[in-house]
């Protein structure tokens, strides 16, 4: 499938991610490179950011994203109590990562319900293991980045 040219264009990669995290209403600087993302993550993302994301989700519910976030659904609505307060680095780090690669999901699949889907659902190339349920460790994230990035360029093995 064809790259979104969004994507391609200078912080088009990160300008997605920003909008599934709830866009300029939450984020009050502009995010266009990886120094930008790192620095936003190190202050502490917004807590609204995670509010918007499980907002912004369509198919995957609160409970799919617990552990790849790192945080309880208990915890989660108990944050949405204080929205202001930031994330922690970790928790921030983590909600960036699961946004963006349900971003770059997207741009393999063609929207967002397919990416969603193809999230929960076994996956030949990952060993049938569920790609969400990989995002918890290091090593899971880059089986699951790697494979997307395969499947972009119709390389499978």
């Amino acid at each position: 499938m064809a790259r979104n040219e969004s994507v391609d264009e200078p912080g088009g990669q990160y300008k997605r991610v920003v909008d599934l995290l709830g866009g300029s209403k939450v984020f009050s600087q502009r995010i266009l490179t990886p120094l930008d993302a790192h620095n936003a993550i190190r202050k502490g993302l917004p807590g609204r950011a995670l509010q918007s994301f499980v907002t912004n989700l369509r198919v995957l519910k609160p409970i799919d994203i617990e552990k790849a976030v790192g945080m309880s659904v208990r915890t989660c609505q108990r944050r949405s109590a204080a929205p202001e307060k930031p994330l922690s680095a970790e928790q921030g780090g983590r909600t960036w990562k699961l946004a963006e690669i349900l971003t770059q999901a997207m741009e393999v699949f063609g929207s967002q319900d397919e990416a969603e889907r193809w999230l929960e659902r076994p996956a030949m190339g990952l060993d049938n293991q569920v790609p969400i349920e990989l995002l918890d460790t290091p090593p899971g994230i880059e089986m699951v980045e790697t494979f997307l990035g395969r499947l972009a360029y119709d390389v499978y093995t």
